[in-house]
């Protein structure tokens, strides 16, 4: 049995499919027999047209027409005779192999093509590099797999999964996650709450231990993982499974229950989505609304920015499906650990504390406005409130103001209807804003606290980092006391306070977190009734002693002791 972070509950039970995503070393290579080199090439150019048509006709029929899109741009660059051409020239002239030449002839189009004024043939170039990869493993017989287009049910087995893997992939076959790194708030952990997939993260080196087809159990909420177990083992954890399905079940009669104290508090529980295929989650968990809609989503796999009518659609189908319950949604927040293919930025040495979120937005002013009108647009559907990430000042906070001021200005002069009542809010995330959101608090309707970031800005503790990721502690008292201050400076302003990082949906701050007077509590679908059925079993009064009490504490590790005591 190996062991790793459980992150997303859930028996998975099922094969393994292992995902690799290594660089492919090219060397140049002298070769004899030139036309076997081209035959090599031209057969992996059939093929991967052959592959590009059934992924885009299957894409076409699951996907739709937008999804389905990026197929053809790939097929049209491999029917460009210069292309084809120029590779096959530069096997004859060079009598080099044909997945050097056809890297060679491709990194040059690359370059021009991000070199061009014009910003539609820029972005291009992304999909050239796409296409390069598919013809270079079929040369050398690499197996290609397509997460989009899984032909049957399998466990994910990576040394991470990218959040663009997530968002594409076929859900419906996806039984659950295993991943080499990552903890409680890694983006493979957060996705896989999120969709309701069981996942293990941090297993160090479960890719080298498992292969493709291998049998795997594991247990999402202990981190037990099992490779190809005997019959008896299968047998008990179908029984586990079972027994959790039961209880899964058991939560069904908390649906259209209030999330109310023993004593009467009313809090409200919110889910966090990252498109609108995360809404069916929250319906069927009975979410009160929506707490985060991370909209960097819509921006990735894709070989350009989204256009304003594509993310009009996307919050507007939200706001419908949820309407009237509120819907929080965060203004781009990319950057550190979410990159986008087109959009290439210098290498930064922090790039956690660098050039992200808000940041990017006031400086590209163009895509920020974009996503405004979008935004603006779509309010008239239902009940939207917008937030800004990562602010760590009043001046970044007042400049995200005045430009949505600026573009609800253009919608008026362009007579398109928005809502003039749209709740706006920001993030808590850094402890500058923490400190400060006294000041923030007069400015703003609501904050919303992501924790995610801020114990990780806090404790100076790489989420990600597996050597030290015992110091990212939700428990720490630092996080705790700027937690407290955040709230309490919101109710003196008369601001509701939220908070949308994982440390919401933990049943084990839940009740600090009620005492400490949090109104909105924003988690992963799946964590919604379960927090509801504590929720309904505490004192709000019990909770304030409990909450006053902790904070005054000197460490993690005795907070936490205190709290499984005394509740668990």
């Amino acid at each position: 049995m190996i062991i790793g972070t459980g992150v997303s509950p859930g028996i998975a039970i099922g094969k393994a499919l292992l995902i690799k995503n290594e660089e492919i070393d090219i060397q140049k290579k002298q070769i004899e027999n030139i036309e076997i080199e081209k035959n090599r090439f031209i057969e992996a150019i059939n093929k991967s047209k052959k592959e590009l048509i059934s992924i885009r006709d299957k894409a076409l029929k699951e996907l739709g027409k937008e999804k389905s899109a990026i197929f053809d741009a790939h097929l049209m660059i491999l029917e460009d005779p210069e292309v084809v051409e120029s590779t096959l020239k530069k096997i004859d002239d060079e009598k080099v192999n044909a997945e050097y030449a056809f890297k060679q002839i491709s990194e040059q189009y690359i370059i021009v093509f991000k070199s061009m004024d014009n910003e539609y043939m820029r972005e291009r170039a992304s999909d050239i590099r796409d296409v390069s990869s598919r013809v270079i493993k079929n040369i050398l017989g690499i197996k290609i797999t397509d997460l989009s287009m899984l032909d049957e049910e399998v466990i994910l087995v990576a040394h991470d999964l990218t959040p663009s893997e997530t968002a594409t992939m076929d859900k419906k076959k996806v039984l659950g996650f295993l991943t080499n790194i990552g903890g409680r708030t890694s983006h493979t952990a957060i996705m896989s709450r999120t969709l309701e997939i069981p996942a293990v993260v941090g297993l160090k080196n479960i890719t080298e231990k498992l292969e493709d087809g291998d049998f795997v159990i594991f247990n999402g909420e202990t981190g037990e993982v099992m490779i190809n177990p005997n019959q008896q083992k299968i047998q008990r954890y179908k029984e586990l499974k079972h027994i959790y399905e039961k209880e899964k079940k058991e939560l069904e009669a908390l649906k259209g229950q209030k999330s109310i104290t023993k004593d009467g508090r009313i809090v409200e529980l919110a889910g966090n989505i990252g498109t609108p295929n995360d809404i069916e989650g929250l319906l069927n968990n009975d979410a009160e609304g929506v707490g985060l809609y991370r909209t960097e989503f819509i921006y990735m796999d894709r070989p350009s920015l989204p256009t304003e009518e594509e993310q009009f659609n996307a919050y507007k189908e939200v706001l419908e499906s949820m309407n009237p319950k509120p819907i929080v949604i965060r203004t781009l927040d990319i950057g550190g650990d979410k990159e986008l293919s087109y959009l290439k930025f210098d290498e930064e040495m922090n790039p956690f504390l660098g050039y992200r979120a808000i940041r990017l937005c006031l400086d590209k002013k163009d895509i920020f406005k974009t996503q405004l009108r979008a935004l603006l647009r779509a309010s008239v559907y239902g009940n939207l409130k917008i937030m800004f990430p990562m602010i760590s000042s009043l001046e970044e906070l007042l400049a995200a103001k005045r430009i949505l001021d600026e573009v609800k200005c253009d919608l008026e002069k362009d007579k398109i209807a928005y809502c003039q009542n749209i709740e706006v809010g920001m993030m808590i995330e850094v402890p500058s804003a923490a400190l400060i959101s006294d000041i923030l608090a007069k400015h703003v309707d609501f904050f919303s606290i992501g924790t995610n970031d801020l114990i990780q800005y806090t404790t100076a503790v790489d989420r990600m980092n597996e050597k030290i990721h015992h110091l990212y502690n939700p428990f720490n008292p630092a996080v705790l006391r700027l937690i407290k201050m955040t709230i309490d400076n919101g109710h003196k302003e008369g601001i509701w306070v939220g908070m949308c990082g994982e440390m919401a949906g933990d049943k084990r701050m839940i009740p600090i977190l009620l005492g400490l007077g949090l109104d909105e509590f924003s988690m992963s679908p799946i964590s919604i009734l379960p927090a509801r059925k504590l929720i309904r079993k505490l004192k709000y009064e019990d909770m304030k002693d409990l909450a006053s009490k902790v904070v005054n504490m000197s460490s993690a590790e005795e907070i936490k002791a205190y709290i499984e005591k005394i509740l668990f």
